[in-house]
C-alpha cells in the first residue's frame, strides 16, 4: 500500500517567489483584511481576541494561494 500526500508545501512555493510575487501577495493580504471584517459581533461565539490574531494567518495563506493563481502585474508599475 502506498500513501500519496495530497497537500502541497506552500512555504516552499512562497520562498521561491520573486519580489513581484511577494508584492502581489502583500497587496492581496491587505485587500482580504477589508473583505473579511472581524469587528462586528462580539457575542459568545465570536472567537474573541485570539480569533483576531489567527485570522491574519488565514488571510496570509489565502493571499499566497491567490497570488500563485493570479497575475496582477503590480511589478510592471515601476
Amino acid at each position: 500500500m502506498q500513501i500519496v500526500s495530497t497537500t502541497t508545501n506552500l512555504s516552499v512555493a512562497v520562498k521561491a517567489a520573486t519580489a513581484d510575487d511577494r508584492l502581489e501577495q502583500a497587496f492581496l493580504e491587505e485587500m482580504l483584511k477589508y473583505c473579511n471584517p472581524q469587528g462586528g459581533d462580539k457575542g459568545g461565539f465570536s472567537g474573541g481576541h485570539g480569533e483576531e490574531h489567527f485570522s491574519s494567518f488565514l488571510n496570509r495563506e489565502y493571499a499566497a494561494l491567490l497570488s500563485l493563481r493570479l497575475d496582477l502585474e503590480l511589478g510592471e508599475l515601476r
